[in-house]
Parts: structure tokens; sequence; C-alpha cells
């Protein structure tokens, strides 16, 4: 995959909901359901600690296609040759990013209010992570959600392809994807998943089925209209 292509469903992992598997089990068991790009999240770890957790995984993910991300840390990417990087608004700026990391490599940015996606505009990313759509415990340090008006707004202004993340799951995945999602990442939905595989795949076909343009079309107009009114 490079930059240029829409990520659909994308895993962001979790060491402590993968319980006693390893994440490397549930990626791969993710990827086999369709999920196709992973980003490694690793808050507790030390700098060696991540680098080597990364390595492994993308040793692990090698003959799969599919694109490792590093939540935060440009180092940590750069270290590991890893795909690209998702940055929150107190990571690296995205300028200095992309030079570090080349021109083909994947850049994500959250956005967490509207200066911030008004800001996102001229700046060089793969996407936006729209974030957290709904409230959720795996993201504690945001300062509210977006919900379904707030990312059908962002939809309509900015040039970006936007991934949902945030309290997602198989019961509003389709709600958000109608919304304006291009496509969504999720973390317990697969990480907590008994059979994370057969997660991946029901969650990519509640994405592809609210994908159907007419349905697109019909629920973005409400849901603007709703806010309006």
């Amino acid at each position: 995959m490079s930059r240029h292509e829409p990520i659909a469903l994308m895993l962001v992992t979790d060491r402590g909901l993968c319980g006693s598997r390893s994440v490397e089990d549930v990626v791969m068991q993710a990827i086999a359901g369709g999920v196709d790009c992973v980003q490694l999240r690793e808050k507790q770890l030390d700098t060696r600690g991540f680098v080597e957790r990364a390595l492994r995984l993308k040793q692990t993910m090698r003959s799969t296609g599919v694109p490792l991300i590093i939540n935060d840390r440009v180092d940590v990417a750069l270290a590991a040759e890893a795909d690209g990087v998702h940055l929150g608004q107190e990571d690296m700026p995205v300028p200095i990013a992309r030079q570090l990391l080349g021109a083909n490599s994947i850049i994500g940015l959250s956005v967490e209010n509207w200066a911030q996606v008004e800001r996102a505009q001229d700046l060089d990313v793969a996407y936006l992570g729209v974030s957290p759509i709904f409230k959720t415990l795996t993201k504690t340090d945001t300062k509210g959600a977006w919900g379904l008006g707030g990312l059908a707004r962002i939809q309509s202004f900015s040039r970006h392809p936007l991934i949902g993340i945030g309290g997602l799951n198989q019961a509003n995945i389709a709600e958000v994807v109608t919304a304006g999602a291009h496509g969504v990442a999720v973390v317990s939905a697969i990480c907590s998943a008994l059979d994370p595989m057969q997660a991946a795949r029901e969650l990519l076909q509640c994405i592809k089925t609210a994908k159907v343009p007419s349905l697109h079309s019909r629920n973005v107009a409400a849901i603007t209209s709703s806010q309006v009114h």
C-alpha cells in the first residue's frame, strides 16, 4: 500500500487488550480478516523496547503487504524502517516528519478541534485521524468527542481522507462511514475479540456495505441537515 491508497480498516494495537495472546498473533489474525493497515501503539515501553517490538512485528508482517505505521514516534519508525507514522498534535511537526521519513511514507495526523482541522489543510499528510468520534476508554487524553455531525462537517471541508477512531465497533461503524469517514481505526473491537479474524471480517463488511454510493449521499445529507436544524 502506498501513501495514496485509501485505508479502510486500521488496527491500532493494545498489548493489554490482547490478553494472553501476543500482539503479533492478534495482528496476523486481523490481517487475515481484512485489516489493511496496522498502527503499533506502545505508550509504556522505553525506546529500546519499542524499537525491538516494531522490528519483530515488521518481520512478522513482511509477507502480507500490509503497511505498519508507528504511533507518535518518528525515531522508532525510522529505526524499524516502518511504512510511516501516526502523529498527535503534540508530536513532531508534520513538515519535519515528512522531511525525515521521505515523500512515500504514510503520515497520519490526529485532529481534535476545528482549528487543527483548518491548519491541517496545508499539511502533507496521507489522512486525518478524526479523534475521537465517540468517547472511549482507550483514548483518555482527548478534549471531547466529534460525534457524527462533527465528522460530517470535517468531511465537507477537508481535502484529506478521514479515518474515524474512538469508540467504534460493529454496532456504529457503518454510520461513521456514511457520515464521511473514508475508513476507520479500531482498538478493542479487534484486540479484545475472541476471534480477531472474524471480528475484522465483520467490521470490514460493515464498512463495505456503508460505502454504497446512494446510501452514503443520503446519510451525509441527513446528518448535515440535522446539524443545521
